[in-house]
């Protein structure tokens, strides 16, 4: 599994580190997230920092490109070779793999299949407004939720809690055990599907879930490897062999 680029959503995060009037909103949803000053800046950088796109449509910056780049020319080297290739299909995670391939990572004659069950979890709403924080101060019930709830339980409004996304990452295994015993397969995919394909695999609690995203969040182009080992358990069982290493 690979996680995409640097997106542009991702850059934006080191941009508004260094704006002045973004800093002092952060201080103020600190001391105080429903303050009518708190609301006037959550106003203020959203009209100044919203994407204004899909996250489907969000695309890789120039830095992300180079990772993919890079990534893919490091992979060449080695002996790995796919017969499946499962690519997310979102703008980011396409443009991920075409860029692996101009590094000269070679697909070979493997079968590359657009595959929307390994797509990012869903933001929903949140999308429209391009940081969680401005989203919080905008709808506040949704903070309150989110705390009673817990990161992993709540739900975005219109889309996804990270148990749905689970949901779906179970489905894709089954696929694979069906249709792609015994062939090697390379996912191009998105931080909380490679997060919840672990989370599947080594049977993580909700909690324990949790503590891989807050302690070891999958970086962009990280690669992430199982390999099948027949000796575990009656059938065989995936192990993990690498997590997150990086080639740039």
């Amino acid at each position: 599994m690979i996680r995409h680029g640097e997106s542009v959503y991702n850059a934006l995060r080191a941009i508004k580190s260094k704006d002045p009037e973004y800093i002092e909103f952060l201080r103020e949803y600190d001391k105080d997230y429903t303050s009518p000053a708190c609301r006037k800046l959550a106003e203020m950088v959203w009209e100044r920092y919203a994407l204004l796109t899909s996250d489907y449509e969000t695309p890789l910056s120039d830095k992300g490109r180079e990772q993919a780049y890079k990534t893919g020319h490091a992979l060449k080297k080695q002996t790995f070779a796919p017969d499946i290739v499962l690519v997310s299909p979102y703008l980011r995670t396409r443009q991920t793999w075409e860029e692996m391939q101009r590094g000269d990572f070679d697909a070979g004659g493997a079968r590359v299949i657009i595959e929307d069950r390994i797509r990012e979890q869903e933001h929903g709403l949140s999308v429209l407004y391009s940081d969680w924080r401005v989203f919080h101060v905008l709808h506040p019930e949704q903070k309150l939720l989110r705390e009673l709830m817990g990161p992993y339980w709540y739900q975005y409004p219109q889309g996804e809690s990270v148990s749905m996304v689970r949901d779906r990452l179970r489905d894709v295994t089954t696929m694979m055990i069906r249709e792609f015993s015994n062939l090697h397969v390379l996912m191009v995919t998105h931080h909380l599907t490679i997060l919840s394909v672990r989370a599947n695999y080594e049977r993580l609690s909700p909690e324990e879930f949790i503590r891989l995203d807050n302690r070891q969040k999958p970086v962009n182009c990280g690669v992430t490897r199982y390999i099948g080992d027949p000796q575990k358990g009656a059938d065989g069982k995936l192990i993990l062999s690498e997590y997150n290493t990086k080639h740039y």
